[in-house]
């Protein structure tokens, strides 16, 4: 099968690459086929949705952020990104996280009650010299 992203061009995959969201993603509940895209030498992720090809999600795997983030050993749990071009205004969503079963590529989000995980968690922070 081929896709045609905005953001890599054509992507040729394997059908059971697709990875299924039965209730789709909070605001895109209509979009239930995605495919993960693993971006060489970056910290993101992609998931590019198979059934319009133009709505895409940067991800980071949380366990990059938090190594106790709240999942189990068959699942990869990531945060949804909202990018800038200014590095500081980069943004995770902790509160509501994407999970995806390595084991039958099944996906789902949910809301955590937790008030530790924040919903614009910055991503990045500068850095004061020393002087």
């Amino acid at each position: 099968m081929k896709i045609l992203t905005f953001h890599f061009g054509e992507i040729e995959f394997e059908p059971e690459k697709i990875i299924y969201f039965k209730n789709g993603l909070f605001g895109f509940e209509d979009y239930h086929k995605f495919l993960l895209i693993r971006v060489e030498n970056s910290i993101y992720h992609w998931l590019n949705s198979i059934e319009d090809a133009e709505v895409a999600f940067p991800l980071i795997n949380l366990d990059v952020l938090d190594d106790q983030y709240p999942h189990d050993n068959s699942t990869d749990v990531f945060g949804l990104v909202t990018l800038n071009s200014d590095p500081l205004k980069v943004t995770v969503n902790m509160k509501a996280p994407v999970y995806i079963n390595r084991d039958n590529n099944a996906g789902y989000q949910k809301i955590l009650d937790e008030e530790r995980y924040l919903l614009n968690y910055k991503l990045f922070s500068k850095v004061e010299e020393a002087g």
